[in-house]
């Protein structure tokens, strides 16, 4: 089968930035289904990764976390799908990624193609549906329905208009019936928060809280960073109410002080969509029942792609493409590939 990989580090301007190469079709095994790969998205940790590469591999190491496609073939012990069914998922970073013609993927952490969608747009959401999903409704323990009590509190996302945010926002209006306060800088990412739902947007090149009482918004319930942690720790703490509850993506840059969050009393944590997978965690099959339900909120069109460019054919090209693009950090909703 054709797959794209990485042999070693290189900046996208360099033509061997990825590779293409040959390799054999796997065998799914025990509860692995063998999925034909017809969309892709890029993800940050896309880059992270390649960037992580400093050493020449012997055999490329094929990237790609977020697909969508057609399961081809099922291992012994599978029950939760079979061959011929659509499928989307993240997948797992502890194995081969998705920039190949298959893919092998354990049927616990992959939920049914959304059948309103086609593959290109379902392609856009696993790994950030499963990120948000897990940050709002298990990390931060915000009710995943329209409470009373939902209905008077308020969410800060960091970077609403990012892959994460954008599908956060749909999440916490729509699922959770919370107030959002998004931020953006641009013109054309305020609008796309506005898009997604969100009720505020603010600058996050700008201390925040002033911006709250400017526009006379309350100090906020939960706060999502999903951008850079460090440059946000002191507008976390200013921004978040006593006993309230922050979760962040990114890994910090530098040693922080907790104790900025200790006189409010905040819980702090973190989100990493991979967990699961990695540890092979007791629960590990949450995210197969998480990512049904979105698809069951996307066939009812209470949820949205935020799918914004498709760049084409799979290809060692076009992915450099789309890593170049979220380097640049500019990027709104999700790059998608699709094709061989």
């Amino acid at each position: 089968m054709k797959a794209i990989g990485v042999h070693q580090y290189r900046p996208t301007t360099d033509p061997n930035c990825f590779e293409a190469f040959e390799v054999e079709i796997p065998e799914p095994q025990h509860r692995e289904l063998l999925v034909r790969v017809k969309a892709v998205a890029v993800n940050p940790v896309d880059t992270k990764v390649r960037s992580s590469i400093q050493d020449p591999l012997d055999i490329p190491r094929i990237l790609g976390w977020d697909a969508a496609g057609i399961v081809e073939g099922v291992g012994s012990a599978t029950s939760l799908f079979n061959v011929g069914d659509e499928v989307f998922y993240a997948g797992s970073i502890t194995r081969p990624g998705s920039n190949a013609e298959y893919q092998l993927v354990d049927e616990r952490i992959v939920g049914r193609k959304p059948s309103d969608l086609t593959f290109e747009q379902a392609a856009a959401l696993p790994l950030t549906s499963i990120t948000a999903w897990e940050a709002l409704f298990e990390r931060m323990a915000i009710p995943a329905e329209k409470t009373s009590e939902n209905r008077d509190r308020w969410l800060l996302i960091i970077n609403g208009a990012g892959g994460v945010g954008s599908i956060a926002i749909q999440l916490a209006k729509q699922v959770a019936g919370l107030k959002v306060i998004a931020t953006a800088s641009r013109p054309e990412t305020i609008a796309w928060c506005k898009r997604q739902g969100a009720d505020e947007v603010i600058n996050h090149r700008e201390p925040l809280a002033h911006q709250l009482r400017k526009l006379r918004l309350p100090l906020v319930d939960y706060i999502f960073c999903c951008h850079d942690t460090d440059p946000h720790w002191q507008n976390m703490a200013d921004c978040i109410k006593p006993q309230g509850r922050i979760c962040a993506l990114a890994s910090l840059q530098a040693p922080l002080d907790l104790n900025v969050f200790k006189n409010k009393s905040v819980a702090f944590c973190w989100e990493f969509m991979f967990t699961r997978a990695m540890y092979e965690t007791e629960d590990m099959q949450a995210q197969h029942e998480l990512l049904n339900r979105v698809a069951g909120l996307c066939d009812r069109n209470i949820l949205r792609t935020t799918l914004t460019e498709n760049l084409g054919p799979i290809n060692a090209t076009n992915l450099a493409r789309a890593h170049a693009k979220l380097e640049e950090d500019r990027t709104i909703g999700k790059l998608v590939l699709s094709g061989f």
